[in-house]
């Protein structure tokens, strides 16, 4: 689920800095690039997150393999 959370809020972010840039407002232009990176962000913890379950995972079949 957070995976598409995060892509609909760096979509958003495109949406709200386009908006900006065409019509010259950089504050909206400045959220759009913020929630963009908030994006990115977000999901490269998640990345983290997926990548220390995995090693958990395979410790533990190990371990069980070992018994």
């Amino acid at each position: 689920m957070g995976d598409l959370s995060n892509k609909a809020q760096e979509l958003s972010g495109k949406a709200k800095e386009t908006v900006g840039d065409l019509t010259g407002d950089q504050e909206l232009k400045g959220e759009g690039q913020a929630d963009q990176a908030e994006s990115k962000v977000k999901q490269a913890v998640d990345d983290v997150k997926d990548a220390v379950q995995g090693a958990a995972d395979r410790v533990k079949g190990a371990l069980k393999r070992n018994d």
